[in-house]
C-alpha cells in the first residue's frame, strides 16, 4: 500500500505541475483575469490548492487543530499578491517536503487522528489522508480546464492514466 500511495503523490505533484507548465506557455496575465466560475481567477484556484495541500500536511504531521489553524492564517497571508511564478515555486518546497514526509515514514497505513470542532474527531490510515489530497487537487485542476476552455483555450490532460504513461516511458 505504501507504494501505491507515494505514487498517488507522486500524481499529484505530476498533475499541478502540468498545470504551472501549461499557464505559463499562454499569454501572461490569464491566471488573474476574472471569470465568472467557482473561483474568480485561476490563480485563486492555484492558492486555494496549495492551501489546502498545506493544512492536511499539517494534520498528517499530528499537528494539533490550533496548530494547523496557525499554519491556515500563515499561509493565508504569504500567498497574497503572489504571481504565477511565485505561487509554482511555493507549491514546489511544500510538495516537496510533502514527498519527503511521505517516503520517511514507516507505515503509509498508520493512524492518523484529526480533531475538529465542528466536524469531531476522525481517526484513518495516513493513505486516506493522502488520497484526499489527490481527489481534491483533480477536482480543482479540473475548475482550471473549465475556467480556461470558458476564456478560449485548452487545457491540459492530467488524467492519472496519462501520469503512468509518462511514468512507463521514463523507466
Amino acid at each position: 500500500m505504501s507504494r501505491q500511495t507515494q505514487d498517488l503523490y507522486g500524481y499529484h505533484k505530476w498533475a499541478n505541475q502540468r498545470i504551472f507548465k501549461h499557464l505559463k506557455s499562454l499569454p501572461e496575465g490569464i491566471d488573474e483575469k476574472e471569470v465568472q466560475s467557482v473561483f474568480p481567477s485561476i490563480a485563486e484556484v492555484l492558492s486555494h490548492i496549495y492551501r489546502v495541500d498545506q493544512i492536511w500536511f499539517s494534520v498528517m504531521k499530528g499537528e494539533a487543530f490550533d496548530e494547523t489553524m496557525e499554519v491556515v492564517a500563515r499561509v493565508q497571508k504569504e500567498i497574497k499578491g503572489k504571481n504565477l511564478i511565485q505561487i509554482e515555486e511555493m507549491y514546489q518546497n511544500v510538495s516537496e517536503a510533502f514527498q519527503a514526509f511521505l517516503e520517511d515514514q514507516d507505515n503509509l497505513d498508520k493512524i492518523i487522528e484529526c480533531a475538529h470542532p465542528e466536524f469531531g474527531r476522525l481517526e484513518t490510515p495516513l493513505s486516506q489522508l493522502v488520497q484526499h489530497v489527490v481527489n481534491h487537487g483533480t477536482y480543482h485542476r479540473g475548475n482550471i480546464t473549465a475556467m480556461l476552455r470558458q476564456m478560449g483555450y485548452a487545457g491540459v490532460p492530467t488524467d492519472y492514466i496519462f501520469y503512468l504513461y509518462e511514468l512507463a516511458q521514463v523507466n
